[in-house]
């Protein structure tokens, strides 16, 4: 297995697990679970994939992706009971798969030879989409939109982080381990410490 396979199938797992509590959330069925932790777990890197023109996508060439994800919904659905804080844990195991998929697609542009800015683009895709579509799904407020939050931001810094680390000791695991401990620490910061990006204000009627 290659490094880029381990790191689609590590963040289509934790994806997974995400999707299936946010399923718990919404108190759907065990077919339920399974759907929103499949559609988590490959949906960033389907969108990925397709817009690079690969074939066939990732999880049809292999399909462990989608077994994993499966696997872990059906566990999440007997054992969600005993998880105190769902929501806790759903927004801290989605800051560990953000930095897997960041790391991931920015590897997969990469190794493609695409220009950086591809790179980048392909790391928040891949990154992104996946908690984008559980949530829309499930009909919460999307954590990639919450006012303020560093998200897709820590997706861009990740990215930038494996471009520089990559100039300075070339392309391989240091490169996208750069990545995730980037990506990780400022998502994990926005929701540990509330470090934001300033949000726009509308400002207040000039008196008359």
């Amino acid at each position: 297995m290659t490094l880029l396979l381990a790191l689609d199938l590590a963040a289509a797992l934790v994806f997974a697990v995400t999707g299936a509590l946010v399923a718990a959330r919404a108190q759907l069925d065990p077919i339920g679970f399974i759907f929103v932790a499949c559609l988590t777990a490959v949906g960033g890197g389907t969108v990925r994939d397709l817009l690079l023109g690969r074939e066939p996508v990732f999880w049809i060439a292999d399909p462990a992706p989608v077994a994993v994800a499966g696997t872990a919904a059906i566990a999440v659905f007997f054992t969600h009971h005993l998880v105190a804080s769902r929501l806790a844990v759903i927004v801290w195991l989605d800051a560990v798969a953000l930095s897997v998929a960041v790391a991931a697609g920015v590897g997969v542009a990469y190794g493609l030879d695409l220009p950086v800015w591809t790179q980048l683009v392909m790391g928040i895709v891949t990154g992104c989409f996946g908690g984008l579509m559980r949530d829309v799904v499930c009909n919460e407020v999307p954590l990639v939109l919450k006012a303020g939050e560093l998200y897709v931001t820590a997706a861009l810094a990740g990215g930038a982080a494996a471009v520089l680390a990559r100039e300075l000791v070339g392309p391989g695991a240091l490169a996208l381990g750069a990545c995730m401990l980037v990506t990780f620490a400022l998502r994990a910061g926005s929701v540990r410490f509330g470090w934001r990006l300033p949000g726009w204000r509308e400002r207040p009627p000039k008196p008359r």
